[in-house]
């Protein structure tokens, strides 16, 4: 008897097995969604029809913060419930965002028509295409169109680099102040009505390293100095960074540009350079005065955002509603354009104001102009030298080039450009002195003849109208001499060298022609054994092309600045373009 009750037992114990066998994706008609292993939460929604078949699907894709998960169940292609999990999202954004589309998605029940939140737009879309991952859909990329043909006549191109001060972004857990200070650098090509006809934009951004984020371009000040660490970017800081020679002449060139950090920086409405490029595509066609005109009409007068009808401060709510229904349609189609173009963030406008009003004629032949590109790079100087009182001279520079280029990748147009930034001990009449952040002091030589005079104290008023006044050497011009002559008639010399290479015909003139030592051109003046031996090894063609660059002498790589990498990065930023040259 025991045997055969036994018996029973395991054939009862086999059948509920096999019914629990089912797939885990499906669930039986009296199984709610809430029920299921897969999703392990709470369902919210309720079955349209309580005898269908549901099915749970699992998708992730990235929001604002890291990755959204979507737990997504289905009746037939209809969502019936919606679990969406975004834990690194912002939470007064982004995290306020998901309850709404979770709601949203199951009553329309499909992500057709359902719009994305205003002001957290990186995580509607991560949102979407965590459903769309769930679901199997996979969204051929779109083709481009190509550039629009432009034709023009009588093209000048210019670099504007704007520098502004930013006191904050607020402080860090020990109430320390953040501040950063942001260098803009425009590239414009205009025709002969001063229209813009391309441009590129890009900020390089520094910051102390306080401030919560670990993708940051960070200095303590000067060598020497040091300023509170926040170390894995968590909010909390973990330490102070110390700043020395090492550290100063290592990091600089780590340092990446807003665009080049890409998709690491976002924005609510998506990455930077999304934005930046929505501005650009507004600006080309317009003269720089309407370029001003437009941000004067379309933009708030409180933080140079995009006027589009989400903010909550008066003023904009009155100038918004002044504008008429095409208008408003009008920046509509530049919903992914939220950023300001006018604060401490970075002045754009004045970058490129800057960039129409340095222009200078390109010298070219009919033909069309195929790419365009700006590039940047950033170097650390351990010197020159020391003050009378034994304290370093430092600078940092930050080397701009912009260039344009035919459908064989030869240069047609090529212009440099470079911002140094010194301590306010070198006897330089005409430095970009900066003392240090707010709070820290400096020796400085006031009346530039090699003599200490005082010790410069920051403050946050002196350190806005410190980064107001800056000048790029080729804005200095006369005023910036070196002994062959002035910075900007010796960095001619080196652009028209270039103009009708490729990028990779100058790289590889750099590494044959140059010094290893300096950067310096090998023109037979070195008496160091490397550079005496390297020039040896040149051909007659190669030491042709190092004559062309005579009246040339100085370094365009090294802690002064890198100019062929800024030129290689042009390169390889360059996007599309259609510029028929009339």
């Amino acid at each position: 008897m025991k045997k055969l009750i036994a018996l029973v037992l395991a054939m009862v114990m086999v059948l509920s097995l096999a019914a629990c066998g089912k797939k885990e994706e499906t669930t039986s008609e009296n199984q709610t969604p809430a029920q299921t292993e897969e999703t392990g939460k709470e369902a919210t929604g309720e079955p349209a029809d309580a005898n269908a078949e549901q099915t749970v699907v699992n998708g992730e894709a990235d929001g604002f913060g890291g990755v959204i998960t979507a737990t997504v169940t289905l009746e037939g292609d209809k969502i019936v419930d919606l679990v969406l999990v975004g834990e690194s999202e912002t939470p007064e954004i982004g995290g306020a965002a998901l309850p709404q589309l979770q709601e949203a998605i199951i009553a329309a029940g499909t992500i057709d028509g359902v719009d994305g939140v205003s002001g957290a737009t990186w995580t509607s879309n991560g949102v979407f295409a965590a459903i769309k991952n769930a679901l199997g859909i996979e969204e051929a990329p779109a083709e481009s169109a190509g550039a629009a043909e432009v034709k023009a006549s009588g093209l000048k191109q210019g670099l504007g680099i704007h520098t502004e001060g930013r006191l904050g972004p607020g402080s860090d857990n020990t109430e320390t102040p953040v501040y950063s200070f942001n260098n803009v650098i425009a590239y414009v090509i205009t025709d002969s009505e001063d229209r813009i006809v391309d441009l590129q934009v890009d900020i390089l951004e520094v910051i102390t390293p306080n401030h919560d984020s670990a993708e940051d371009n960070m200095i303590s000040g000067w060598p020497g100095s040091s300023y509170n660490w926040d170390k894995d970017g968590d909010g909390t800081v973990d330490g102070l960074y110390e700043e020395t020679d090492e550290t100063w002449a290592a990091d600089l060139p780590n340092f990446l540009t807003k665009r080049q950090k890409g998709d690491a920086y976002k924005m609510n409405s998506g990455t930077w350079t999304q934005e930046m490029d929505a501005y650009e595509a507004v600006f080309v066609g317009k003269t720089i005065d309407e370029v001003k005109a437009w941000v004067a009409a379309y933009t708030s007068d409180v933080n140079g955002r995009a006027l589009h009808g989400t903010s909550d401060k008066p003023e904009d709510i009155e100038k918004y509603g002044a504008l008429t229904d095409d208008e408003k349609a009008m920046l509509d189609g530049i919903s992914t354009a939220t950023m300001s173009l006018t604060d401490s963030h970075g002045n754009i406008i004045k970058a490129i104001e800057k960039a129409v009003a340095n222009a200078e004629p390109i010298n070219a032949e009919a033909g069309t102009i195929t790419k365009v590109g700006l590039g940047v790079t950033t170097t650390g100087r351990v010197g020159p030298g020391a003050d009378d009182q034994g304290v370093g001279v430092y600078c940092l520079n930050t080397q701009a080039a912009g260039a344009a280029y035919d459908a064989d990748g030869k240069v047609v147009a090529i212009i440099t450009d470079l911002l140094e930034i010194i301590s306010p001990n070198h006897d330089g009449a005409h430095d970009n002195q900066f003392t240090g952040w707010p709070g820290q002091s400096y020796n400085a030589d006031t009346n530039a003849d090699g003599t200490v005079d005082t010790v410069f104290e920051q403050t946050p008023e002196s350190f806005l109208e410190q980064l107001s006044t800056y000048k790029t050497k080729r804005e200095l011009d006369t005023n910036y001499k070196l002994n062959s002559g002035t910075w900007k008639g010796e960095e001619l010399i080196f652009e028209n060298a270039f103009t009708g290479m490729t990028n990779d015909e100058i790289q590889n003139f750099f590494t044959t022609s140059f010094s290893d030592l300096n950067g310096r051109p090998l023109n037979g003046t070195s008496d160091k054994d490397e550079d005496v031996t390297k020039r040896a090894a040149l051909n007659e063609d190669q030491l042709a092309k190092i004559d062309s660059l005579s009246g040339a002498t100085m370094s365009i790589k090294d802690g002064h600045g890198d100019m062929i990498g800024a030129i290689n990065n042009a390169w390889v930023n360059a996007v599309e373009a259609n510029i028929v040259i009339e």
